[in-house]
């Protein structure tokens, strides 16, 4: 039913998965540690041709001021052979405002690659800086705790140092699930649009995250939705 509605609303795009979990573990009120896993299938729903498993640490200078450290290895395949491999390094700064029982998370990021093509023999790197405006909110409750509905949308745009300098937009419309203090899950729709100059392209992602929050602080759990990343 899904595959039929995308063709149907997409005409000749059609839908990609996107699978992650995630870890944030708060082993000190001021540090955590954050990992991820991803699958997408990206020429295939069902059939995984990229895949990325990142992670690093946060440090949170105040409550709502939490600067990060991540690196990640990241794999694409084509013809189920790799075609392209990554090996990154960011600076993010994540910076929440609230306003009610809105949430929003600004968050900026320095990114540095270095990319390796195995059929082509060939190497590369690049800059990119992205800036990502993630807004959620709980729907039956005044703040995000177990057996807590929350919607959450972010707009995301992507900048690197070769042109076209404006490299890629996403939005993010979906809803998630707290289900106790340990497990929430997340799932949506994601629209990414790449700029190249062989020409540009879109995407159409259905989402789905399980996010896994441990905490072994005495603090109030602040319960973490990374968002598609």
């Amino acid at each position: 039913m899904v595959f039929l509605f995308s063709l149907q609303v997409f005409g000749q795009e059609h839908l990609s998965s996107f699978n992650a979990i995630t870890i944030t573990y708060k082993f000190h009120p001021k540090f955590y540690l954050y990992g991820e896993g991803q699958l997408r299938g990206i020429e295939d729903y069902s059939y995984p041709d990229y895949y990325e498993i990142k992670g690093g640490i946060g440090y949170n200078l105040t409550k709502n001021h939490k600067p990060f450290i991540g690196i990640g290895r990241y794999a694409t395949y084509k013809d189920k052979a790799i075609d392209k491999e990554e090996f990154r390094f960011w600076l993010q700064d994540i910076i929440d405002l609230k306003y009610g029982k809105f949430k929003f998370e600004n968050r900026f990021r320095a990114e540095k690659s270095w990319f390796y093509e195995p059929q082509k023999e060939v190497h590369s790197d690049r800059y990119r800086f992205r800036y990502r405006l993630n807004v959620s909110v709980p729907l039956n409750s005044e703040s995000v705790k177990p057996g807590t509905i929350f919607a959450n949308a972010y707009d995301e745009i992507f900048f690197v140092t070769e042109k076209p300098a404006f490299a890629r937009h996403r939005l993010y419309g979906g809803f998630g699930y707290q289900i106790d203090e340990t497990f929430g899950m997340a799932s949506g729709y994601l629209w990414q649009r790449e700029f190249a100059r062989s020409g540009n392209k879109n995407l159409h992602f259905l989402y789905f995250a399980l996010n896994i929050n441990i905490d072994t602080t005495d603090d109030d759990n602040d319960y973490h939705f990374p968002g598609a990343d």
